[in-house]
């Protein structure tokens, strides 16, 4: 292996770290915004909490890896495959800050998808993106899984209101606060096992490009780094969006952020399981209105709502057409 793949691929591994790192941030309202909202947790708590579950979760499978680093896209072997890569994770990185300085809880794993369409498409044209990969492992779950999620949590608010109805509201508050320790931390640990499996694929992937793994297989090293990142990230909070997420969508008590916190991290579970690489954060949200709509459709600000929507819509283009414009930096820098 010459100093050049070397140096390409360190490069490509801090970025893909960097990555990480950021996505655990921004995300971290994911799993802990709802506990911190309702006073279930406090935020230091829930950050450790969640930090610790992400990790665990994280370790939990590679399917979702494998859809990213090879199911998507072809990338090619050696420098052009390495410059791909590389223009795909500053698209995604790119994106992430932007909608993290703007406090808006856009997708992390959409922003990638984004990045790897956007220098795929720039680099080898439309031959070299698997499309129908692209419809069932990225469109349908983009448009499914905040819709399941939405009417999971409106659907567990409604037995729950029914089953506790004629119950205390103040001693089912407090009851709901201590359970959602598990709620949380089942969250958190569901949004591992889907979010740090794509910076894992794309590491993979590296390697592959690099010449150094023969197939598409993850290393159990990649998948603690990948993991570590995350967590670390996650450990690092994501203030602006948690405030988002957490208040100004929908008011919540206890009970509404059980049942938000459960719906969505059983969706991410499952999506986890089939390699799919879902939006934990289009799904949380979708679960949060789910769960504030069963009071009443009013009690949901359905305005902030919209501009979350469009940052949804905005995703996979915006962080595609970065993505296009540093591969073409790149490959003019380095003739690859």
């Amino acid at each position: 292996m010459t100093q050049g793949i070397t140096y390409s691929l360190v490069a490509l591994f801090a970025l893909a770290v960097l990555f990480d790192y950021i996505n655990g941030f921004h995300d971290t309202a994911n799993a802990i915004a709802t506990s911190v909202s309702t006073r279930a947790l406090r935020p230091e708590f829930a950050i450790v909490l969640s930090a610790i579950a992400n990790f665990l979760g994280a370790l939990t499978g590679t399917q979702v890896a494998a859809t990213i680093g090879s199911g998507i896209v072809t990338t090619p072997v050696g420098g052009h495959g390495q410059v791909v890569i590389a223009a795909a994770l500053i698209g995604g990185i790119a994106w992430n800050l932007l909608t993290w300085r703007l406090a808006l809880p856009s997708s992390s794993s959409h922003a990638l998808i984004g990045g790897l369409l956007g220098a795929t498409l720039a680099a080898l044209g439309a031959s070299a993106v698997h499309v129908d990969a692209i419809v069932t492992k990225v469109v349908a779950p983009l448009v499914g899984s905040p819709i399941i999620g939405l009417l999971g949590a409106f659907l567990v608010m409604i037995v729950l209101l029914n089953v506790f109805r004629r119950a205390d509201p103040h001693r089912i508050n407090e009851r709901f606060r201590r359970l959602q320790l598990v709620s949380a931390a089942y969250m958190a640990f569901s949004h591992g096992s889907n979010d740090a499996q794509k910076t894992m694929g794309i590491m993979t992937a590296a390697l592959v490009a690099a010449g150094i793994l023969p197939v598409f297989k993850v290393p159990i090293w990649v998948m603690v780094l990948a993991a570590g990142a995350i967590s670390l990230g996650t450990a690092a909070g994501g203030w602006r969006i948690i405030r988002t997420m957490g208040q100004r969508v929908v008011k919540l008590d206890p009970v509404h952020g059980f049942a938000a916190e459960t719906a969505a991290a059983t969706v991410i579970v499952v999506a986890s399981h089939l390699g799919m690489p879902v939006s934990t954060t289009h799904v949380v949200s979708g679960a949060i209105m789910g769960s504030g709509a069963s009071d009443r459709f009013s009690a949901v600000r359905w305005g902030i709502a919209g501009s979350i929507v469009w940052a949804w819509v905005l995703t996979i283009p915006a962080s595609a057409a970065v993505a296009a414009v540093a591969w073409a930096i790149l490959h003019a820098a380095t003739g690859t």
